[in-house]
Formats: C-alpha cells, sequence, structure tokens
C-alpha cells in the first residue's frame, strides 16, 4: 500500500490509473470501513482511502480532538483489506486557508434529524466530501466510484443528491451496516462506551427493531409507536434525540406505513452518542 501525504504524492500514485474506487475514512477504523474496501475492490483498477478527522463537521462541543487517531493500526488494516493507496492530507493541506466556500445542503434533508441535532454538520460533511472527490477523482479519464456505509443513512442522502445536483461524473455505492454479533452496529464511537454500557448499546437497535416489526406487522399509528420507542429507551437511561420512521426517498414523515419506509435512531448512552437505522 502507497501512502500519499500531499495532493502532488496522491496524483504521482494515482497517474498510472484510470478508475478509482474511492473510501474516506475519519480513521480509527473498524470491520465496517474495511468491508467498504473490500466492497471497492472490484469497482476500480486502484482503491483508494482516506484517513482525515474533518474538523468541519464537529460542533464546538463536541470530540474532535479526543477523537480517537489510531494511524499505524490503520494501516495495517487497510493494508490486510486490499487498499492500494492511502490518501491522509494535513488539516494544511486539504485546508490551506480558512475554507469559506462551503457546499450547503438543501436545508429539506439537512436540516433533518442529524441535521436538526447537529446544525452545520452536513455542511462540513459535503464540504469535505467534495473536497476529497477533487483529489482523488480529479486525473481520472474513466469510472469513478466512491463507497459510504448505510449505517449514516442520512449522510448517504446527502452525498448522493450533491453528486446528482453538480452532475459529477461518480457513482456512489452505499455499503450494508456491519454489525457485532449481538447486532450493534459497528461504530468508531463505540470505544468510549464501558464494558456496562457495550453491553447496553444494543438496546439501540432491538428499539429500531421493535419499531420496524410493529410496522411491518400492519401498526398504523406511527407517532404512538415513535413515542412508545423513545420512552423505552429513556427508562433504560438513554437520552434519544430521536427514534422515528420515515420515508426512505426524503426521509419526511410518511403519510401511510404502506410506503417504503426507513426507522432511525440516535440517542446518547452516557457520553457517547449513538445512531443506527433499519430499512422496513
Amino acid at each position: 500500500m502507497r501512502i500519499a501525504h500531499t495532493l502532488e504524492e496522491l496524483r504521482a500514485h494515482l497517474s498510472a490509473h484510470q478508475h478509482p474506487a474511492f473510501v474516506p475514512t475519519m480513521g480509527n477504523l473498524h470491520a465496517g470501513h474495511l468491508a467498504l474496501v473490500r466492497q471497492a475492490k472490484p469497482f476500480g483498477d486502484v482503491t483508494v482511502a482516506s484517513i482525515f478527522v474533518n474538523r468541519l463537521q464537529f460542533l464546538p462541543h463536541e470530540d474532535f480532538d479526543s477523537y480517537p487517531r489510531t494511524w499505524e493500526r490503520d494501516c495495517t488494516l487497510l493494508a490486510d483489506a486490499g487498499c492500494d493507496v492511502l490518501f491522509a492530507p494535513s488539516e494544511k493541506v486539504l485546508y490551506p486557508e480558512p475554507q469559506t466556500f462551503k457546499i450547503q445542503p438543501t436545508p429539506a434533508l439537512a436540516d433533518l434529524l442529524e441535521g436538526q441535532f447537529r446544525p452545520g454538520f452536513f455542511v462540513g460533511v459535503a464540504t469535505v466530501v467534495m473536497k476529497l472527490f477533487t483529489c482523488v477523482f480529479s486525473e481520472a479519464k474513466g469510472k469513478r466510484t466512491a463507497f459510504f456505509g448505510q449505517k449514516d443513512y442520512q449522510q448517504l442522502m446527502v452525498i448522493r443528491r450533491m453528486v446528482q445536483q453538480f452532475a459529477l461524473p461518480i457513482d456512489v455505492v452505499g455499503g450494508p451496516t456491519q454489525r457485532d454479533a449481538d447486532g450493534l452496529a459497528l461504530s468508531s464511537r463505540n470505544g468510549y462506551l464501558s464494558p456496562a454500557e457495550r453491553a447496553e448499546a444494543v438496546q439501540l437497535s432491538k428499539t429500531l427493531q421493535t419499531l420496524a416489526a410493529a410496522l411491518r406487522a400492519g401498526a398504523s399509528d406511527i407517532p404512538a409507536l415513535e413515542a412508545q420507542a423513545m420512552d423505552s429507551l429513556r427508562a433504560r437511561g438513554w437520552a434519544p434525540d430521536y427514534l422515528v420512521a420515515r420515508r426512505r426517498s426524503d426521509l419526511l414523515p410518511p403519510e401511510s406505513a404502506d410506503e417504503p419506509l426507513v426507522v432511525l435512531g440516535a440517542a446518547r448512552l452516557g457520553s457517547t452518542r449513538l445512531i443506527d437505522n433499519l430499512e422496513v
């Protein structure tokens, strides 16, 4: 695996290739990231991953400074997964001057759910993804493919809309959510959980499964189901932000339970905020 810390190094490593397959990450890798790398392999003639902890998507009170950086371990995992090129820029390389030009996703999508509880989050995500796309795909002459995990369901939708509206010649592929044996969605922030919290954390996915099962069984009072899900987590000591059923097409509240739906949840357990989703 070749490692590039500058744009010049990245472009030199990619100059002999036409079809990059790209997996952007913030490092502190887990099996979900590595599954995306393996998924990407057949889609390009070079598999590229990035590691960059993006300050723009962290709110002032969030964990940018304490976000785990596990460089040597990440490099070993990526190499073993078949990554060909790792792009690991510094902030000075990716943002050589203050990033005053930013991507503003439509509020109709970006101000819901995660955007409501983390205002500005999707501006930071869209801006860094657009910049990484420019870095990785600028020299490509053929097919360009990028891979994102479906655990970040709303983020995946934002990126797909961005690519569509800017007519970027990039295929955005979603990778299935990877889970531990008990059903907990893999996340870099799971490492913040104490042993007792880790045992409890699976209740988020179980609560979403219960909500999804009720919808599949024909329950139609969606607000009551959502309130019941919130109450069940609160009773266990969680601080939920939302547990909702939304339309897959636009993440708006459904008019009926017969539409293609996704249930999504975000809740804080102790000091750790976890998210998850299930398509119904």
